[in-house]
């Protein structure tokens, strides 16, 4: 089966069958860079969808995302993120391995058919132009035979005439062997004309016209195996992200199973738990005796007889309030009292016993601003700093919240501090590095801020005592402390709660916390290397310069010395370096050139290398 033996005489049907299929290739190329363009839009669509339910930042509603379900949810965020990813992945596959093969191809394609067919019509052209010559010297032959016969007949009409004369007649003869011998002539070319055409059509139709439609041919059908593995590739793109997209469903399935009902719950008590008891019985109130009605208790107080104690409104009184209180309003804090009632199952004020309805009425109405205070911190205002408007348990996790906070920063600055410090001493040492005396100012204010920040810790930490002396026994639950402050003794912490309870109205000043300053143990910065496992090499350097390390973690190091790299520059101008087992240390990033691995592994090797 070939085009140049079936289709000889159908070079204009091939002409334009051969348009035909780079148009059908244009078109599903057309229809792949749509599915990319659906595909993209769908993963940004996915992407758009994920941000939008996810956290914001320092917000409530963070915070809600510490229970298993909300966790849950987040866990399918981050997968649909994934998920979109993979779809972005199909659009990169389809453009890079279809539309873009497939356009360079239809362009080297349309070149190839432009060629063969070109070469097809050159070749058409040259047999019609023998065919033309052809013609042309049939008639020509035809045109002279006729001129010699009526030559001849002219001669032998001038020979019969008896009144022409013998010049005239010998003038005749001559000019019909003339014409004869030129229709002779004509009769030879044509007829070798006719041989030569003959032979190029032939060969036109057997030999040129097949090649041609035979390379055309071959053209076509690499055109559809092409469109085929093409369609192949369309379908193994996809094939080849389900198992991740899989993955990314079976993260969704096992986030969905670590929800736990009893988790949440528990979460709730201890988001929501007040600290406070519930309100005791209602005693009965006599007001058969006048007498001893201006001296009564009221409904609201918590009277149990002469011989029971009584405790003060501010603790469990306030909880008695509670059931009668619209819309769920929070207890009001208690009041920052410096008598020992404050204290849950301390001694009764005698006072307490004879305050009239009426005077405990006010102070319960002017407790009110504090409950308003309350409200508007839950709904992100500024609140008290000690966070005296929190019910007690809630109070003591803000407070321990704040403790952890300072004790980060205050590691951070004596970080930053430890790092400029080593810097300086290596200008010292290396005053071509730099002027020691420009970073006397910073270590100043490290200075100052972390002294800002351990008065802070002080003062946080004795509001903390205070709050975990007066709520209920926890069990054997140690409180959290950071590591930096574990020296402090506990009278330290008891005396800044005790200077508090004494204080007519409550506070805690500076004086106090000054001097229960805690003193923190001299650590060095190196030191804390000791203990750790020897980091992996991740590259190698070259000395460019002669460094002298006569400061504590820096190593000395000769000129065009190779050794190991085993920790980057993290932005202080330092870099960690390894000569072999037993000596390590900094050195200056400006005095070697790193070359670091792609793998972050033991490379022996490459040092030998370019020792070598």
């Amino acid at each position: 089966m070939s085009w140049g033996t079936e289709l000889w005489d159908q070079f204009d049907n091939l002409e334009k069958h051969t348009q035909w299929g780079i148009d059908v290739l244009e078109k599903y190329i057309k229809f792949v860079k749509e599915r990319t363009e659906i595909e993209l839009s769908y993963a940004k669509q996915l992407r758009n969808l994920s941000k939008k339910y996810q956290p914001k930042k320092n917000s409530k509603e963070e915070e809600e995302y510490r229970y298993t379900s909300t966790r849950a949810f987040l866990a399918t965020l981050n997968e649909m993120n994934d998920y979109a990813g993979q779809h972005e992945v199909i659009s990169e596959n389809m453009t890079s391995l279809i539309t873009a093969e497939l356009t360079r191809y239809v362009q080297e394609l349309k070149q190839e058919r432009k060629s063969h067919f070109h070469d097809g019509r050159k070749a058409q052209q040259h047999i019609e132009t023998c065919w033309k010559q052809l013609e042309a010297s049939k008639r020509r032959f035809e045109r002279d035979c006729k001129e010699a016969d009526r030559a001849q007949q002219y001669f032998e009409k001038m020979d019969a005439d008896i009144n022409v004369t013998k010049a005239d007649v010998e003038k005749a003869r001559q000019q019909a062997q003339l014409r004869h011998q030129m229709a002779e002539d004509s009769k030879a070319e044509y007829s070798s004309t006719l041989q030569k055409f003959n032979s190029e059509q032939h060969e036109h139709y057997y030999t040129h016209i097949p090649n041609i439609f035979q390379k055309i041919q071959e053209m076509e059908e690499r055109r559809i195996v092409r469109i085929g593995e093409s369609m192949k590739t369309f379908a193994e793109v996809d094939r080849q992200v389900i198992p991740i997209i899989g993955k990314c469903l079976d993260e969704i399935t096992k986030a969905a199973e670590s929800v736990d009902h009893k988790n949440d719950s528990q979460m709730v008590i201890e988001a929501f738990k007040s600290g406070f008891e519930p309100p005791g019985d209602v005693d009965f109130e006599d007001f058969t005796q006048p007498m001893k009605r201006t001296v009564s208790e009221s409904s609201l107080s918590n009277s149990r007889g002469d011989g029971k104690s009584e405790p003060k409104f501010g603790s469990k009184s306030k909880g008695k309030l509670w059931p009668f209180i619209k819309k769920n309003k929070p207890p009001p804090p208690p009041p920052a009292s410096a008598s020992p009632s404050a204290v849950p199952n301390g001694p009764q004020s005698p006072k307490q016993q004879k305050e009239p309805l009426s005077h405990r009425f006010n102070e319960f109405m002017t407790s009110k601003p504090k409950i308003h205070c309350f409200r508007s911190l839950k709904r992100g205002g500024a609140g008290p700093e000690d966070f005296s408007n929190l019910p007690p348990e809630q109070r003591r996790k803000k407070l321990q919240q704040k403790v952890d906070e300072l004790n980060r920063d205050i590691q951070k600055e004596m970080d930053s501090r430890d790092a400029l410090t080593k810097m300086k001493d290596v200008y010292i040492k290396n005053p071509q590095m730099g002027d020691a005396a420009s970073v006397d100012h910073r270590l100043a204010e490290l200075g100052q801020n972390i002294e800002k920040l351990r008065l802070e810790v002080q003062k946080f930490e004795g509001w903390l005592a205070e709050v975990e002396g007066r709520l209920p026994a926890r069990g054997e639950q140690p409180r959290r402390q950071s590591g930096v402050y574990e020296a402090q003794n506990a009278s330290g912490v008891n005396s800044c709660a005790q200077d508090r309870e004494s204080s007519p109205d409550g506070s805690y000043t500076e004086e106090q916390s000054q001097e229960t300053e805690m003193k923190v143990p001299a650590t060095d910065f190196d030191d804390e290397f000791d203990d750790e496992e020897p980091l992996p090499t991740i590259g190698t350097c070259k000395a460019l310069y002669t460094f002298e390390g006569q400061n504590e973690g820096t190593i000395s190091v000769a000129e065009g010395e190779m050794l190991y790299v085993i920790e980057e520059d993290k932005g202080d101008g330092w870099t960690r370096i390894r000569r072999n087992e037993d000596e390590e240390g900094y050195v200056p990033t400006s005095y070697v050139e790193v070359y670091l691995d792609k793998n972050a592994k033991d490379v022996h090797k490459p040092l030998q290398k370019i020792s070598e």
